[in-house]
């Protein structure tokens, strides 16, 4: 089966089929108040119009339970990404499956922090201080060793030309994308976007 691909932080009913037609298998749609690539509900709505049979996931850090569920239902969210300092109990009794995002250094037990979580998948990120994602520092595929890959998303400075060395070295049950296929921050580069996914799935 080929990896996963998730484009985040889709703002445009044109983003979003761009997407959708070079053959991602998820979008995800952030709800960060502070992350230049925010969605309000009503915008997150338009793009769920455009391409009704993608999967959407919400991406969330450090949400009120309340407000989380309330999004998720008024927009029809596939899944859930906690994207904050979440601890494992903020990740659990949705009715959405769940992501839990970790922004790892060098010097992290991540196979301990990822066992505290029992979501259905863990994403890693690189780690920058004073910011959730998003940024295109590249993780290190190495920091991977250990979590086990079937419930594995990678994210972190991927881009087209980077994605395939990172999914044959770490086989991830998927991929996460955001800066790598932009425009600017915010703003989809729909040529880019086909490209990760042909050579993400290809590789």
């Amino acid at each position: 089966m080929s990896v996963v691909v998730k484009i985040c932080g889709v703002r445009t009913p044109e983003d979003a089929r761009a997407a959708a037609d070079a053959g991602a298998d998820l979008l995800g749609l952030n709800f960060v108040p502070t992350s230049p690539r925010h969605v309000e509900p009503e915008q997150a709505r338009a793009v769920a119009r455009a391409v009704p049979d993608m999967a959407l996931v919400g991406v969330f850090a450090d949400t009120p339970r309340e407000t989380i569920t309330r999004i998720a239902a008024a927009v029809g969210l596939a899944g859930l990404q906690f994207h904050g300092d979440e601890a494992p109990a903020d990740c659990r009794g949705f009715a959405q499956w769940t992501i839990k995002a970790l922004r790892v250094r060098p010097d992290d037990d991540v196979v301990a922090r990822a066992a505290a979580y029992d979501t259905t998948y863990l994403l890693l990120d690189a780690w920058v201080a004073g910011v959730p994602g998003g940024t295109g520092v590249a993780l290190d595929p190495a920091l991977t060793r250990g979590v086990a890959p079937g419930r594995l998303f990678v994210a972190g400075g991927l881009r087209p030309e980077t994605v395939a060395d990172v999914v044959r070295r770490v086989r991830p049950y998927g991929v996460d994308v955001a800066s790598g296929v932009e425009q600017r921050p915010g703003v989809k580069d729909h040529g880019k976007i086909e490209e990760f996914v042909r050579r993400a799935k290809a590789a």
